[in-house]
C-alpha cells in the first residue's frame, strides 16, 4: 500500500508500473442503459484497457437523488499501464464522448465511470481519491464487487468486499438484471 502511494506522490500521480489492476464502476440511468454500459466497456478496451472480469449487471435504486430513473450498474476488474490520473482522464473523455451532460450532482446520466480501487494505492488529490471515498457505503458497488472479488481487501479499511457488503447499512435495492447475461 505505502509503495503505491509513494510512487503516486513522487510522480504527481503519473507513476508507470508495468501494469496496474483497477476496479471500475460503470453506471447509467438515461437512454439505452445496457447499450451505454457496453459502449463504455468497448471504449475502455479500444483505449488499451484489458477487462479481466465483469460483474453481472444490476438494476439499482438511486441513492442520493431518489427522484430519477433507476440505474444499471456494473463493476469491472481491469488491467492497464495507465496511471490513476491517466485512467481518470480516459474515463472522463469516454463520458464526454458518450454525451454525458452534467446536471445536478449525482443526478441522471447516460454514463458514469468511477475508479473504485487502483491496486493497493491510496491517494487523495483535489481531483481524485482512491479508494473511492463512498465505496464502502454503497451497495450498488459493494454487491458487484462481492460477486467478482469477494476476498479483495479494501486498502484502508482492511476488510474484504464480502465483509463490507455484509456490514453495509445502505438499504437501497440492488437487483441482478436478468434480461440478458452480461459480457465478461
Amino acid at each position: 500500500m505505502l509503495n503505491g502511494y509513494i510512487r503516486q506522490a513522487i510522480s504527481g500521480g503519473k507513476a508507470r508500473s508495468a501494469q496496474m489492476t483497477y476496479f471500475l464502476s460503470l453506471g447509467s440511468n438515461l437512454g439505452r442503459r445496457r447499450r451505454n454500459l457496453a459502449l463504455a466497456r468497448l471504449s475502455l478496451e479500444k483505449a488499451g484497457v484489458t477487462i479481466l472480469r465483469a460483474s453481472s449487471i444490476y438494476m439499482t435504486e438511486p441513492v442520493d437523488v431518489p427522484d430519477q430513473p433507476w440505474f444499471l450498474n456494473q463493476v469491472l476488474k481491469v488491467r492497464t499501464k495507465l496511471s490513476p490520473q491517466e485512467l481518470l482522464d480516459l474515463a472522463k473523455s469516454i463520458e464526454k464522448k458518450m454525451k454525458r451532460i452534467p446536471t445536478i450532482d449525482r443526478g441522471p446520466r447516460s454514463i458514469d465511470i468511477d475508479i473504485l480501487l487502483a491496486g493497493d494505492t491510496v491517494m487523495d488529490t483535489p481531483g481524485l481519491t482512491i479508494p473511492h471515498p463512498r465505496l464502502a457505503r454503497r451497495n450498488f458497488v459493494l454487491v458487484p464487487l462481492k460477486e467478482i472479488a469477494p476476498r479483495t481487501v479494501h486498502p484502508v479499511l482492511k476488510k474484504t468486499f464480502s465483509r463490507l457488503a455484509r456490514e453495509s447499512r445502505d438499504t437501497s435495492a440492488v437487483l441482478k438484471d436478468k434480461l440478458r447475461p452480461s459480457r465478461g
